[in-house]
């Protein structure tokens, strides 16, 4: 007797910073342009789509953690892509990684219930759990730590011996090569940004492609996370509001690049759905939007100029000038109450001192603080409009409820136009960007289709983490019981929901605990901030 064929039965496309702003321009007959991705646009029309509301800062970290877990940042206690720890005279941090992610995965969950997985280039999926049923080619990663961050370990060298053309350095970070794309990042630079994503997304794909077409998991899931780094740089190439309605020399130029690099996406995802056969159900999900960023709020200038930090005097030495240039506060921790330390968390640091003498406020005195916090910041105009800078300063009870809400910051920073704070010390604290840039919109992208799945078109908005037990369902597993999220009834047909009903299942396992060593040296570590820079995360 031989076993039945193993069919994937789920395959899961993650996009990272995908948004409706640009899906539905390239899924469009444009005048001159005609329709860019016109697979997706067959998807879209048979399938069910909704707006997917991100986490409350929405950052990649914290948000696919999310979409990996079915919890908020509070359960699953990532929040950014920097690990920051307050000890009283001096602040120290460290990147993320999968270990520090303190609820169980889908990947695990899938696992332990016999279902096969392939997960690749997600983030924060090094180190992968050694009971893992399944593939893992972890994102977010230097190319030479790929292969013993690979699971399993000999999946490396099939990929290298059987892929023909595979360079890991393509398919990693690469650096030097994202920073020499990026050295300049004038007009005519910004095009090498984009051109260099077009041959790493190929590579990503034919890893997923051999994977689905060798090993046929059950659950298949691929990231493509170009479409958030050249929408961080190209965005006034996107965005048909800021283009040129006839666009000529670089313009033309840009706008026809960012256009080849949807076709060519549209080319990877309508072959990956052809392999993996007509009874496969497809979900499309990103990790958050994409829109405009007009201005710099110098958040830290802003705290100290009204008497919450005070910077550190320089002495001239080596060390006080490398601290000046860094992307980190350079702060008097001895009368800094408040501040913010990394900038894509766009949040604030109350410092409560733990015992009589130590600096920072009383702890008695802190709700009062922080409403005055909160006034001031609200009180942010901008200098030319006058127009509130902060439209919203969220609360980490409120927003991050769970076992790690104090890892959160005490409060998080929504602006007018959605960007990232600066916390250099550098004037005015408002300041308009000479072109805007993209950045990340709390409204991303879910969508499926298939068997199963009606043309319901676009139905209410989801929240991220609705994602995880829509996958486990059309897994045909339960849902745990401490999900947050839930399967969106929309999404399916009435007939196909009475066949397959939403089961609940038992709570998520505790993930195993392990030792954090650390991965990536200093020098790595501050390769990752430059990235960070080069994507606007940082000024």
């Amino acid at each position: 007797m031989t076993d039945t064929p193993r069919k994937t039965k789920t395959l899961f496309i993650g996009l990272d910073g995908c948004t409706y702003t640009v899906l539905d321009q390239m899924t469009r007959d444009l005048p001159g342009t005609g329709v860019t991705m016109p697979f997706m646009k067959s998807l879209i029309e048979r399938g069910t789509r909704a707006k997917l509301r991100s986490t409350p800062n929405p950052l990649t970290p914290p948000a696919w953690c999310s979409i990996m877990t079915g919890r908020n940042p509070g359960e699953h206690g990532v929040f950014d892509f920097i690990r920051a720890e307050d000890r009283g005279g001096e602040v120290y941090w460290t990147l993320y990684d999968a270990r520090d992610i303190d609820c169980e995965t889908i990947w695990s969950i899938c696992s332990r219930k016999n279902v096969s997985v392939a997960a690749l280039n997600f983030p924060l999926t090094a180190p992968a759990a050694e009971n893992l049923k399944g593939s893992i080619v972890p994102g977010f990663i230097p190319a030479k730590h790929l292969r013993r961050n690979t699971h399993p370990r000999e999946l490396f060298e099939r990929i290298k011996t059987e892929i023909p053309g595979f360079d890991p350095k393509e398919l990693a970070w690469d650096f030097d090569k994202e920073k020499q794309a990026m050295e300049s990042l004038s007009a005519d630079e910004t095009a090498k940004w984009v051109r260099y994503h077009l041959p790493r997304e190929e590579q990503w794909f034919k890893v997923a492609e051999f994977i689905l077409q060798n090993d046929q998991p059950d659950f298949m899931a691929v990231m493509f996370d170009g479409t958030d780094k050249i929408q961080h740089q190209a965005w006034p190439w996107l965005d048909l509001d800021l283009l040129p309605d006839n666009p000529q020399g670089h313009d033309k130029e840009m706008r026809e690049v960012c256009l080849e690099y949807f076709r060519n996406l549209d080319g990877y995802i309508e072959k990956l759905v052809t392999l993996a056969g007509p009874d496969t159900q497809v979900f499309f999900a990103s990790d958050h939007g994409f829109t405009a960023s007009t201005y710099v709020l110098r958040i830290n200038a802003f705290l100290e100029e009204k008497g919450y930090l005070t910077w550190a005097q320089s002495d001239g030495s080596d060390m006080a000038i490398r601290r000046e240039a860094a992307d980190f506060a350079n702060l008097d921790w001895t009368k800094t109450t408040a501040y913010c330390r990394t900038p894509s968390s766009n949040g604030i640091h109350i410092r409560v001192a733990e015992k009589p003498g130590d600096p920072g406020i009383r702890p008695e005195d802190y709700e009062t603080f922080r409403d005055r916090l909160i006034d001031d910041l609200k009180s942010l105009k901008h200098p030319r409009t006058g127009a509130p800078i902060v439209t919203d300063v969220l609360k980490r009870e409120e927003h991050f409820p769970g076992q790690h809400m104090t890892r959160a910051c005490d409060l998080t920073l929504v602006l007018s136009d959605n960007g990232f704070v600066s916390i250099k010390n550098l004037k005015p604290c408002i300041a308009d960007r000479p072109q805007a840039i993209g950045t990340h919109h709390p409204d991303g992208i879910f969508m499926a289709a298939g068997p199963g799945i009606g043309a319901a078109g676009m139905v209410d908005t989801r929240q991220i983490v609705d994602v995880a037990p829509t996958l486990l369902h059309s897994l045909g597993l339960p849902v745990p019981a401490d999900f947050e999220g839930e399967v969106p009834a929309s999404f399916f047909d009435a007939e196909w929901l009475a066949a397959h009903p939403v089961k609940k299942g038992a709570r998520t396992r505790a993930p195993q605990r392990r030792e954090l060593e650390q991965e990536m040296d200093a020098g790595e570590q501050k390769q990752i901030i430059e990235q960070l820079q080069m994507l606007g995360y940082m000024e």
